[in-house]
């Protein structure tokens, strides 16, 4: 018997909701939806440096207004520090992962890679950085085509967790899709570098990952992804037209005019729902869009 859909949407709240992370959400929801599956939220606010408490209820609110409701409660991934560690230990004791004691300054001359293992100690304060430079990894985006990783090419060892005791995005994300049995993620193109160490946790641990389908991004005019580092503003609660705009970012051409509420709309939307709308490569943001970034 084929396990039920089980999709998420999974933000950092580094700030409020902006008009990327709104097409994010918008596509893994109707994806789930179109599926008949479960859509759940969680806040991936591992970097204690960034992400801000008050930043939770803004994004929760905010996605609330459009009618994008998680359907089981809210996982906070800062509260699950213990378990990050256990899994992190079970590495440790399949000897994949190792101390760092390298700083960025090291790092520099190779432009912030760390390719190799180094002889590190954990008497210093250190790292700990996963050993995937062996591994060949291959699925079929139903957006981005056929994906091929080769970690011996990639010469890249990520942190899973800090100098400063924070776990690492790569770890924590990897755990959680795990244990909240996730089968389908439809997130932004801009994580597919990372895919392949993603993919090597996931055969490090014995476990299957989920369907993955990467969304093209929407940029600005020199081409950067419209993001918090970018200067993208917090979108509206509940707006209609903002709603509007991101589903014709997601390949859906004349909206009807009678659709004229956020419930409405969003139920039209789940049934013309297609992974094959948005097509690959970046999205310029449209002249009458740049209010979401200005």
């Amino acid at each position: 018997m084929a396990q039920s859909y089980r999709g998420r949407f999974a933000p950092s709240p580094t700030g409020p909701l902006h008009f990327g992370s709104l097409l994010s959400a918008l596509a893994s929801y109707l994806d789930a939806r179109a599926n008949a599956g479960t859509w759940l939220v969680r806040l991936e606010d591992v970097d204690g440096t960034r992400c801000a408490p008050e930043n939770h209820a803004s994004i929760i609110h905010t996605l609330e207004s459009y009618h994008l409701i998680s359907d089981e409660e809210i996982l906070i991934q800062s509260d699950r520090t213990d378990l990050y560690e256990h899994y992190l230990d079970q590495l440790r004791a399949q000897q994949q992962v190792y101390p760092c004691n390298c700083t960025r300054a090291d790092l520099k001359a190779f432009g912030g890679l760390h390719s190799k293992r180094c002889d590190s100690s954990t008497d210093k304060p250190h790292s700990w950085r996963a050993q995937c430079d062996q591994g060949q990894y291959q699925y079929l985006d139903p957006i981005q085509g056929t994906q091929t990783f080769d970690l011996a090419l990639d010469r890249n060892h990520p942190v899973l967790k800090r100098k400063d005791d924070y776990f690492s995005y790569q770890l924590a994300v990897v755990v959680d899709d795990h244990l909240q049995n996730i089968t389908d993620i439809v997130r932004g193109a801009d994580l597919l570098d990372t895919t392949g160490q993603q993919l090597w946790l996931y055969d490090q641990f014995g476990w299957q990952a989920p369907s993955l389908c990467h969304l093209p991004l929407i940029v600005n005019s020199v081409g950067d992804k419209i993001s918090k580092q970018n200067h993208a503003k917090a979108i509206a609660n509940g707006d209609l037209a903002t709603l509007k705009a991101a589903l014709s970012y997601l390949g859906y051409p004349n909206i009807p005019s009678a659709l004229v509420t956020i419930e409405t709309l969003l139920k039209w939307a789940v049934t013309h729902w297609s992974r094959t709308l948005p097509k690959a490569g970046n999205l310029p943001l449209a002249p009458e869009d740049q209010h979401f970034i200005q």
